[in-house]
């Protein structure tokens, strides 16, 4: 016996429901990116899937972009990226990001940072993280957002999927594989 045309598209339809659901719930999420403080590497409005899944297995590790809880509002959501890990110890001061006491080479941004501070040794259970656009970021250096806890943090950006002139993966910088 033969199903039925709109039986068959019906299942169909609940069943991608279900799957999409499932994927939102517990492996990737859609996030909107708001403001300039990722600027040069993302924009406001740039949508971008967020893995929530990998975090739960293995650790954040340097030069990721993370999506995280603002710890001043937990409701809200940021975007920045990991430089210090625990026991790391970060130093802003001529113009440079100092990990360790090695200066970063970072040629993906926009401009050097101003200001000096640190040195920040990262306490155990959370990571420091920097807005690639510097002198325009609520970060880590920043008592409201201070070291962020690893339970605060939703997931890494993998993917960006809007607009579509921009489409593509989020890649970690090659300065930090050897950090």
């Amino acid at each position: 016996m033969q199903k039925s045309v709109l039986r068959e598209y019906a299942e169909a339809i609940v069943i991608a429901i279900v799957l999409a659901l499932f994927i939102m719930a517990f492996v990737a999420r859609s996030f909107s990116v708001e403001g300039s403080s990722m600027v040069p590497t993302l924009h406001n409005g740039e949508r971008l899937l967020v893995d929530e899944i990998s975090y739960r297995f293995i650790q954040p590790s340097r030069g990721e972009i993370i999506v995280f809880r603002y710890p001043a509002n937990p409701s809200a959501r940021f975007i920045k990226r990991v430089i210090g890990l625990p026991k790391d110890t970060v130093v802003v001061r001529e113009g440079k990001v100092f990990l360790n006491g090695e200066p970063l080479e970072e040629d993906y941004l926009g401009e050097p940072i101003y200001g000096e501070f640190g040195p920040y040794v990262v306490p155990p259970g959370t990571v420091f993280v920097l807005g690639d656009n510097r002198n325009n970021s609520e970060d880590s250096r920043f008592p409201l957002v201070g070291y962020v806890p690893r339970n605060y943090i939703v997931g890494r950006a993998l993917f960006r999927f809007w607009p579509l002139t921009r489409i593509g993966p989020i890649h970690k910088p090659a300065i930090f594989s050897n950090k």
